[in-house]
């Protein structure tokens, strides 16, 4: 019943993006939006993405509202160094473990990441679950454990919010890699 609720949902997307596209909605918008989105999903069908979790709401809120709050902060912290008299800060390239079990929900984590001023994600080791991260303020043991702390905090709720033990089940598609050596190849070992 999932897999059809997916399936169904990316022509419903495509449709609607089509009519933010054209500014109206129209019967003509929808039946060609409806027309596009067939093309697109029968003739040029995206690979399988595995979902081994479950949606948790409440988690999602608050995984929302600390990114909010991590945006408003960092953005405070990036202005204020960007104006501050003196030398300008040191920064680093800083490595961080995740405990992500999910290819999917470490993308996530990874983008959430981005997003946060400060610091942008250059290199993620998909087999060992670390990410590299250039960090702009990592002058001091403050500003580095700041750092850790924010990424143990997008990292927490990313795992309460779609990756929580008593409901994890690995995809049949992730088994089939690892019989197969997939993982080995597409990691670039």
């Amino acid at each position: 019943m999932r897999r059809i609720l997916l399936r169904a949902w990316v022509p419903c997307w495509l449709i609607l993006v089509w009519i933010l596209l054209w500014g109206n909605v129209s019967a003509a918008n929808i039946l060609s939006g409806l027309a596009i989105a067939l093309v697109i999903t029968l003739l040029l069908p995206l690979p399988p993405v595995p979902i081994e979790g479950k949606l948790h709401p409440l988690s999602m809120l608050r995984l929302i509202l600390l990114v909010a709050y991590y945006l408003v902060l960092s953005s405070a912290q990036v202005a204020w160094l960007a104006i501050k008299p003196g030398p300008p800060p040191q920064s680093a390239v800083l490595r961080a473990h995740l405990a992500i079990k999910s290819d999917l929900v470490l993308a996530l984590t990874v983008n959430v990441l981005n997003l946060i001023p400060g610091g942008i994600v250059l290199e993620i080791d998909q087999t060992r679950r670390m990410i590299y991260v250039h960090v702009i303020d990592a002058g001091s043991d403050k500003s580095v454990r700041r750092f850790h702390r924010q990424v143990a905090d997008v990292e927490r709720l990313m795992i309460a919010s779609f990756e929580r033990d008593s409901e994890w089940r690995p995809s049949p598609y992730e088994t089939f890699r690892e019989e197969t050596g997939d993982a080995e190849r597409s990691s670039g070992s």
